[in-house]
């Protein structure tokens, strides 16, 4: 018997354009941030109309949309 893996698709839509990161197991939105070299505090990840948190787990091909969190004074 072979090991097939497969890789789950996890697409990320920003400002900047539209990215990917593959994995074979179950990642939090966080370590898909930093895959990509995003910084946490910078954006709010967003799938369908829902916030969800960084620590949330994907375990299936997904498009995560990025808003950029701005301050000011």
């Amino acid at each position: 018997m072979t090991g097939f893996h497969r890789l789950m698709q996890v697409e990320v839509r920003s400002s900047e354009g539209v990215m990917s990161v593959q994995s074979e197991v179950p990642i939090s939105v966080g370590d898909v941030l930093d895959k990509l070299g995003i910084a946490h505090s910078t954006v709010l990840a967003v799938i369908g109309d829902t916030i969800i948190p960084h620590t949330s787990i994907i375990s299936d091909d997904v498009s995560i949309e990025l808003v950029i969190v701005s301050s000011g004074g």
